[in-house]
């Protein structure tokens, strides 16, 4: 649909008959810029389309088609070969556009409908891959570096938050997908670099989400489903889905992010490994939480912290190195707080802190949300200095993190101590916070 709108664009301001001077002054963009969208080298924007008809006289027409391909759903069939590269090429072409925020729900339908598709996909036989090959001795290092970028970004986005790593990561795809169209790689080297495809199309939906777009997070997550299922990758799709399980329990969608995480632990089998059931438990349990199944939330609770008894396992994936026990038991306390327990919330939050001091330092965007819940944990026990001291603290943490789900679990604490404005210290904190 890009590639056809793209030509129609081209063909409408030919037969217009205008110069590029005259077209660009019509359109308020330049001839290089606009060359460069008919070509496929710049996205094709709402904004651009909106200029061409402005322009042209069409009444909307090519804003219209526009809109209509990024709204609508992929066609492309799971399990088909390429049709991963073919998602995520539309993705690294603009096809995720401006959803709006707002559709959360339709974004979550349409997120469980891609862990079907996927858990479907990881199910087909596909014949083993020839040994691994690059067209240059230097393929496969590239492959490796490629990795180690991806392992810094998912640092960075503990330290950073998400608007520069989404950046940064937007591009490790582009690149992962222009070496899969230039078919440079074949075998067990290609399935590498869609896995790498994958893990860059999890990294963007992540930060979109993180950024308050889940509409366009789910179309990233659905690419990362794709390649991990096309390349074999269960583990890959089932970090995906632990990831995709958060958006859903946090835009009020928990039954989904339940079913959700059933679907990734169906696909596991042997894959399976003590961290990566305590992860997929601890979200499970959070997801629960806001359900108010209190049982269910305590057996899911006690489950991580079983596997994590288990100690460090050789063969136990890189990225989940954040799966601790002081992460365990800050979700122990978020679940508590949705569970009316605001005591063994501030209990769990306390453990959490104390099994990793430095989480602060490591961790400043998800102790901001922390320490926001223990905050709230302190004002509903009417501790008002104690709610005021970690609302400062969370503050302190996000001076930094660029993430519009820490400043909204900011401000929402904020709205919550309002109402006691009166008292000298918070009425301090939330004139600080305005300004």
């Amino acid at each position: 649909m890009s590639e056809r709108l793209r030509n129609d664009l081209r063909q409408a301001r030919r037969d217009s008959g205008m110069s590029w001077a005259q077209f660009s002054q019509a359109t308020s963009f330049t001839p290089a810029y606009l060359r460069n969208v008919e070509n496929g080298n710049r996205s094709l924007t709402i904004d651009v389309a909106a200029a061409y008809d402005r322009a042209l006289r069409t009444d909307g027409k090519f804003e219209k088609e526009l809109a209509n391909a990024k709204a609508a759903p992929s066609a492309v069939p799971w399990g088909q070969d390429g049709a991963a590269l073919t998602v995520l090429a539309d993705l690294v072409d603009g096809r995720a556009g401006r959803v709006d925020r707002r559709g959360f729900v339709k974004a979550g339908a349409a997120m469980s409908a891609s862990a079907g598709g996927w858990a479907g996909a990881l199910g087909i036989a596909r014949p083993s891959a020839p040994v691994e090959s690059a067209q240059s001795a230097g393929g496969t290092a590239l492959l490796v570096n490629m990795a180690g970028r991806l392992e810094f970004l998912r640092r960075l986005d503990d330290e950073l938050g998400s608007g520069e790593v989404r950046r940064q990561a937007s591009g490790e795809l582009s690149l992962a997908v222009t070496l899969l169209k230039a078919g440079r790689y074949r075998g067990t080297a290609a399935n590498r670099l869609l896995r790498l495809a994958g893990e860059a199309a999890r990294q963007v939906a992540w930060c979109t989400f993180d950024q308050g777009r889940p509409g366009v997070a789910q179309r990233y997550f659905d690419a990362s489903l794709r390649a991990s299922a096309e390349a074999g990758d269960a583990t890959g799709g089932v970090y995906t889905i632990s990831f995709a399980a958060v958006q859903l329990y946090s835009t009020g969608q928990a039954d989904r992010a339940v079913a959700l995480l059933e679907t990734a632990r169906s696909q596991l089998r042997r894959h399976s490994t003590p961290r990566m059931e305590a992860m997929l438990a601890a979200r499970t349990a959070r997801a629960m939480s806001k359900t108010t199944a209190k049982a269910a939330t305590g057996r899911q609770l006690r489950l991580a912290h079983d596997m994590l008894d288990r100690g460090p396992q050789d063969d136990e994936p890189e990225f989940l190195y954040w799966v601790t026990r002081s992460e365990v038991e800050m979700i122990a306390g978020s679940c508590a707080l949705d569970l009316g327990d605001p005591a063994e919330a501030l209990r769990r939050f306390e453990a959490g802190m104390r099994a990793h001091p430095s989480v602060d330092e490591e961790f400043p965007r998800s102790h901001a949300i922390y320490l926001a819940r223990a905050a709230e944990a302190h004002l509903v026990l009417n501790d008002l200095d104690a709610a005021v001291a970690a609302a400062w603290q969370a503050a302190a943490c996000l001076g930094s993190v660029d993430s519009a789900r820490s400043s909204s679990q900011l401000k929402g604490l904020r709205v919550k101590l309002a109402p006691h404005a009166a008292y000298r210290p918070i009425a301090d904190f939330l004139q600080a916070a305005a300004g």
